[in-house]
C-alpha cells in the first residue's frame, strides 16, 4: 500500500502530517485496494450507474463530507443499498 492512496481519508493524519512524528498510519500495515462504489451520505438510491474506484479497505472519511465505499455486492438490482 501506497500513502498516495490515503489522501482524504482522516487517517492520512499518521502519514507524517503531525506533530507526533508518526511517519506511517498503523491501518496501512495490512490494507489492500479493493473496489468499491463511492456514495456521499447525502445522496440518494438508486446507485445504478455509480463508477468504481480503487480505494484503501481501510479509507474513513470526514464528518458532513462523509462518503460511504461499498462494495458493488452490497447494490442490489434496484439500485439500493443492502
Amino acid at each position: 500500500m501506497d500513502k498516495i492512496h490515503c489522501h482524504g481519508c482522516r487517517n492520512d493524519f499518521y502519514n507524517g502530517y503531525n506533530e507526533l512524528g508518526v511517519k506511517k498510519c498503523s491501518s496501512m500495515k495490512g490494507a489492500k485496494l479493493v473496489s468499491r462504489i463511492s456514495i456521499g451520505h447525502w445522496e440518494n438510491p438508486p446507485y445504478l450507474n455509480k463508477a468504481k474506484s480503487e480505494v484503501p479497505n481501510c479509507w474513513h472519511g470526514y464528518g458532513s463530507n462523509r462518503i460511504h465505499y461499498i462494495d458493488p455486492k452490497d447494490i442490489d438490482s434496484k439500485g439500493y443499498w443492502r
